[in-house]
């Protein structure tokens, strides 16, 4: 039987102690029991005695909700799993809130307090033991890039709502539109998804922005979030469409309003949804991994179609979890400095074999990892010879743990000796035990497309985004693997066509003029010399993986302004760039010794910290080395050394003394 108390012991007037149905006043002087303990665990007392014992161990553990307190309970009103003990039962009986909304019973008191706050996220707050209704929750309207949505409370915590929205995620989202809106320029009118619509922020950017350019389709397996969805869609003037049927019930939008453009919701789940129709641009945010879509996503996307991913998952990328990257990924991984590019890579070739199951390969034309998230943008190649091509670009990686040097793994299925000797370093023959891991399997080609970076520049200039304009300059600039002094903006897209896989796409400043035949797209400038793909010339390519310049610093001196160092690499005849990964990280090809030789070279001493640690003996050396001019012409192989011409002291010498 459930017994309650209500038990006013000079608590504040609006304080009222809840457990049940049965309401109790200590006011006498006589000896009570406590209402919450049954007989066996606290006998009857006086009332100072049961204040203390009501104080100390039922009002400091209870719970707040709007001015009721819920009190933890022992009575027997929730059985534990019965006990055998000889031929007798005996039922353990738990300590327990009981809910003042619903019904329910819960052990733990975070737990209470997490059940408590989704009835409120779900805007069930009228108590069934309170007479007066209670207020409505407020929901908050937040504007980004001209676009209005309403949010519930704890909007910004997924766990605590069903209609998410993070506003660190702005970039990630002004990138994605950036794409779409270079797509929406080849190819005229395409059809895009946001599958997990959430609060339908992206898709109602998409229509808003690019009007009568993309068929918006925002999805979401949630109800709420569909409501909430349309709701939107009513308030920043978008006609909603169910189901590919008109909804002649809303009545948000007045008769004589206008109406700017048209989204479709649908409720599915996004497996679902991308196995029954075909897109020409799909978008994937889920809450953490993306990998149990990727099958349905390349399933049914159109040729020469874009699809994009954010994972969130970063802890698993980030080679924090890394057990749960082997679950997710199949993929090995170690923290390393470049361990942001390196999840890049590991969600790409996911991606890639995704695609490849669907006989279907992919172009990179964008990956992005930054502190929240990693974006991964592909073009879709249809075909098994793209197939085998993106296939064979999974490679794994030897990542040597002494000096942070790396390669890919050769081709080839033969077992190697020794492994080691594919490293350039000879960390294994100079140090204990084993040095280098093996990681992956990662994507070993580009992560970038330099025409469509440019492109996508454009497109954030035309459209006003600020924000975004950085970063694409210090993509394009990555992808060019040149510095931001010769970046120019006007260099690719004053042409009139460029070359993407072989494949001639049309620039902004050109209309076009694709049509649908049939459920079929053609186009002649679009596909032109479709059947009869190239290769991207990997000569241009980018060179993989980036080194910090901190991590390969020289204790005791001071590294150079990392400017003035891109310009000393620059000028030893290597190619080098800043990369988004890392702030202090230099994307070049000089290998790890030139880059070390170099960093050495243009090194000043820390006199003073050098003096804490210990004598340092480079005094007459680096003397020496101040007035050293480089001397390197071309490029230089894995065992070329720097040489001083005027002291004859070479570069390897140097390293030696300053370690």
């Amino acid at each position: 039987m459930r017994v309650a108390a209500c038990i006013s012991l000079n608590l504040p007037a609006h304080c009222v102690l809840y457990v049940s149905h049965i309401f109790l006043f200590v006011f006498s002087a006589e000896k009570k029991p406590c209402p919450l303990c049954p007989e066996e665990k606290f006998k009857a007392c006086y009332n100072h005695k049961l204040h203390r014992h009501l104080q100390n161990l039922h009002w400091k553990i209870s719970v707040e909700f709007e001015g009721y307190r819920m009190c933890i309970c022992h009575l027997p009103c929730r059985l534990v799993k019965p006990n055998l003990i000889g031929d007798q039962t005996f039922s353990k009986m738990g300590a327990h809130y009981h809910c003042i909304i619903c019904s329910a019973t819960i052990t733990r008191r975070t737990d209470m307090i997490g059940h408590i706050n989704r009835h409120v996220n779900k805007g069930e707050t009228e108590s069934r033991f309170i007479t007066a209704p209670a207020p409505k929750t407020s929901q908050e309207v937040l504007k980004e890039s001209d676009t209005d949505v309403q949010v519930l409370p704890n909007y910004t915590t997924p766990q605590k709502t069903d209609s998410y929205f993070n506003p660190k995620m702005k970039l990630n989202r002004q990138l994605i539109f950036c794409a779409l809106a270079v797509l929406a320029e080849e190819r005229k009118p395409i059809e895009c998804l946001d599958a997990f619509g959430a609060t339908g922020i992206m898709g109602l950017q998409w229509a808003k922005h690019l009007r009568s350019s993309v068929k918006v389709t925002i999805n979401d397996c949630n109800e709420n979030s569909v409501t909430m969805i349309r709701e939107n869609c009513h308030l920043n003037k978008m006609k909603v469409i169910l189901n590919a049927k008109e909804d002649d019930t809303d009545e948000a939008i007045e008769d004589g309003e206008e109406t700017i453009g048209t989204i479709e919701v649908t409720k599915m789940d996004a497996n679902v949804i991308m196995h029954l129709r075909s897109f020409d641009f799909i978008h994937l945010d889920p809450f953490g991994t993306s990998v149990n879509y990727l099958d349905s996503a390349f399933r049914n996307v159109r040729n020469l179609g874009i699809v994009s991913l954010t994972s969130t998952d970063i802890s698993s990328l980030y080679a924090k979890a890394q057990h749960v990257a082997l679950r997710h990924y199949g993929c090995n991984i170690v923290r390393t400095e470049y361990y942001k590019e390196l999840a890049a890579r590991i969600v790409i070739a996911a991606v890639a074999r995704a695609a490849a199951r669907c006989n279907k390969g992919i172009e990179v034309l964008l990956a992005v990892a930054l502190e929240h998230f990693v974006l991964v943008v592909v073009r879709v190649l249809r075909g098994p010879s793209p197939a085998d091509d993106s296939a064979k670009k999974i490679k794994y990686l030897i990542h040597c743990q002494w000096c942070e040097e790396r390669i890919f793994q050769r081709e080839g299925n033969m077992v190697e000796e020794n492994p080691y000797q594919q490293l350039p370093c000879d960390c294994y023959g100079s140090m204990p035990g084993k040095t280098a891991v093996v990681l992956g399997p990662l994507w070993s080609g580009a992560l970038f497309n330099t025409g469509f970076l440019r492109r996508m520049l454009f497109e954030a200039v035309q459209y006003g985004l600020e924000e975004t304009q950085p970063l694409l300059k210090t993509l394009v600039c990555e992808a060019e693997c040149t510095t931001l002094k010769q970046f120019s903006i006007h260099s690719s897209i004053d042409e009139n066509k460029q070359e993407e896989c072989g494949v001639y796409i049309k620039t902004p400043d050109t209309s076009a003029e694709s049509y649908l035949v049939h459920g079929k797209r053609k186009s002649n400038e679009v596909i032109r010399n479709t059947p009869k793909r190239q290769k991207c010339e990997n000569s241009a390519e980018h060179p993989a993986f980036y080194y910090n310049i901190h991590r390969h610093s020289i204790k005791g001196m001071n590294m150079p302004k990392l400017n003035k160092f891109l310009s000393y690499l620059s000028e030893a005849g290597y190619r080098v760039s800043r990369t988004h990964f890392d702030p202090m990280g230099v994307r070049t090809n000089a290998p790890l010794a030139q880059f070390k030789t170099i960093l050495v070279k243009y090194s000043t001493p820390t006199y003073t910290g050098g003096q804490a640690e210990g004598p340092v003996h480079l005094t007459e050396d680096l003397q020496v080395g101040d007035h050293v001019q480089a001397a390197v012409a071309g490029k230089a192989g894995d065992g070329e050394i720097l040489e001083d011409n005027k002291s004859g002291v070479t570069a390897t010498c140097w390293l030696q003394t300053c370690s």
